[in-house]
């Protein structure tokens, strides 16, 4: 059985050729994609059919990451996908925040 997690990933400046492979990796193991519905045309081509995927609206970031707690807490592994480089100027510093406001691990 595998452990569940939160993966962060950016998914780089809005092309699909500039998706690392680190991010694909991630995308591929999830059960769940979780980001803003824009940019699941850019991941879509690295899905398993069966990984769920949950889009929201734009400024809905906190909704997100609290969505991808929730599920991780069922015992999901969940991407949280941003644009650009996620530590910067994406989800990973709200994803933090959140973490220890929660006391998870």
């Amino acid at each position: 059985m595998k452990h569940p997690k939160i993966i962060v990933a950016g998914i780089g400046p809005g092309n699909e050729s500039d998706i690392t492979p680190a991010v694909i990796s991630a995308l591929q193991e999830s059960d769940v994609v979780v980001g803003y519905k824009y940019y699941f045309q850019f991941v879509i081509p690295y899905l398993h059919p069966s990984t769920a995927c949950i889009d929201t609206g734009m400024k809905r970031e906190r909704a997100r990451a609290e969505q991808a707690f929730e599920l991780a807490e069922q015992g999901k592994t969940v991407c949280v996908i941003s644009s650009g480089d996620a530590g910067i100027y994406g989800m990973t510093p709200l994803v933090y925040e959140m973490k220890r406001e929660r006391n998870s691990d």
